[in-house]
């Protein structure tokens, strides 16, 4: 079989090294400019006098985070790190073999045979979806060929796309060009 060279889609932000999506909250924070502030909207008084709300931006990429639906800074804070992780493993992609990608550890640590059970909210879930989307651009957006080069089935990879509308969408769009056909949602 012939080399064939990875895909690299033109309008994705291509990154050295490991995925920010991957990194553990200590080192992710380090790349980062946290701030918070006051906010309106529901939560009383205590929402108006106090700085609950948070907003994440990894520097490297401009890419942001924020929460501000609870009244607790700490809570908010937890949930804005995990939207910027996962608005970074949607926004940012890492160069990877198109036929020769070796998944993770915790790739390979997940994965059940030829499943991959993983719940939207798990805090792993931006790593994965980001491991699964670099792929995926490799191959051109051939999903059955990425779920084959990541080990599990093709409807274990939509599942893990379809956990996240822009995720899908992304995909589908790049397929759409290309003219594929999208994936049900």
């Amino acid at each position: 079989m012939a080399y064939r060279p990875p895909y690299l889609d033109p309008d994705a932000i291509y990154i050295d090294g490991p995925h920010p999506a991957t990194f553990d909250e200590a080192d992710l924070l380090k790349e980062c400019e946290i701030s918070v502030g006051r906010t309106s909207g529901p939560g009383g008084q205590h929402r108006n006098k106090v700085a609950t709300g948070v907003r994440i931006v990894h520097l490297p990429s401009g890419i942001e985070g924020r929460a501000t639906e609870r009244r607790e800074q700490r809570v908010n804070r937890h949930k804005a790190i995990f939207r910027l992780r996962v608005k970074l493993a949607l926004k940012l992609r890492c160069p990877t073999g198109r036929d020769n990608h070796e998944p993770s550890t915790l790739w390979v640590r997940r994965r059940q045979g030829e499943k991959l059970p993983i719940n939207p909210e798990n805090k792993d879930y931006p790593a994965i979806l980001a491991e699964a989307l670099n792929v995926i651009l490799a191959r051109k957006f051939d999903v059955a060929g990425a779920a084959g080069v990541l080990g599990i089935t093709m409807s274990q990879l939509a599942r893990i796309l379809r956990h996240n509308r822009p995720a899908l969408a992304m995909v589908n769009r790049g397929r759409e060009k290309l003219g594929l056909h999208p994936l049900r949602s």
